[in-house]
């Protein structure tokens, strides 16, 4: 495996492209206009600039990443590359158009990787002529800083699949680990009803916001409080995915909580929108 693509410019899109560059893949970034992957770019930069600074990358290693990063605003350039990790937003209608797509454009031996963090790996897998092919691939955020890349299996993902997927995450230095297809994956499976069940608990109205974030932080070790995550997560990305797991596991435990909905309703999404539980 040489050259990977990497479908979306944005957050996610562009750490992945980074962490693959780094490995010394050659990345194709693609987006659907210029100017969000000059965006992509110029975060790339900024992060390796970073690194540099830290004294974490030499200076020529970074120039080394850049130059191995092309960009495009034009799918069809996936032709010739052997490995596609898509990172648009969680819309499903989105998702399965463009693996149809790119499974028309790439050649056949190409696998067709999703960063999706809920949607179903086999509905996707179902767009293509090569579900064989087709697997989860689900970095976390920030891309550049996070060890894990958690693996979904589709109901015919191949062993082979699996073992290459696994190999490119490894030499981005990841950690991969691997699950079978189902709401949530585990990550979020575990993760999200938790944030809920925070939630739940500041609208009973059993603790404040900082209680609520200091009793997990020093009680349990975890390193950021729910209700901060959350904020950073985005609220509207909790309650889709709440709502992934209430659908997909038809059960009332997932149920979003009425102040998460509200909040949402308002245009409170945590940091992206300036307020969540907290102000930024």
């Amino acid at each position: 495996m040489e050259k990977i693509a990497v479908i979306g410019a944005g957050q996610m899109g562009n750490g992945i492209a980074q962490v693959a560059a780094s490995a010394g893949y050659e990345v194709l970034m693609v987006d659907i206009k210029q100017e969000f992957v000059d965006r992509g770019m110029a975060t790339i930069q900024k992060s390796l600039s970073k690194l540099v600074s830290k004294e974490r990358m030499s200076q020529s290693d970074a120039d080394n990443t850049l130059a191995r990063i092309s960009t495009t605003t034009d799918r069809s350039e996936c032709a010739d590359v052997d490995l596609v990790v898509e990172a648009v937003p969680e819309v499903l209608d989105l998702k399965t158009s463009i693996f149809s797509e790119l499974d028309e454009i790439c050649k056949p031996e190409c696998i067709l990787a999703s960063n999706t963090s809920s949607i179903s790996i086999s509905t996707i897998a179902n767009s293509t002529n090569r579900p064989d092919k087709v697997i989860g691939m689900h970095f976390m955020n920030p891309v550049p800083i996070m060890k894990l890349v958690e693996i979904i299996n589709g109901d015919e993902t191949s062993e082979a699949t699996n073992f290459a997927v696994v190999a490119a995450a490894e030499k981005m230095g990841k950690t991969a680990l691997s699950c079978n297809d189902s709401p949530g994956f585990v990550s979020n499976r575990i993760l999200c009803p938790m944030l809920n069940e925070a939630i739940l608990t500041l609208q009973e109205e059993v603790a404040e916001p900082a209680a609520i974030d200091g009793i997990m932080k020093l009680g349990m070790n975890h390193p950021i409080g729910p209700l901060a995550l959350s904020d950073l997560i985005g609220l509207d990305t909790v309650l889709h995915i709440m709502n992934v797991l209430h659908e997909g596991l038809n059960d009332d435990k997932y149920a979003p909580a009425e102040l998460l909905k509200s909040m949402v309703a308002e245009g409170k999404l945590g940091r992206k929108s300036g307020e969540g539980f907290y102000k930024y």
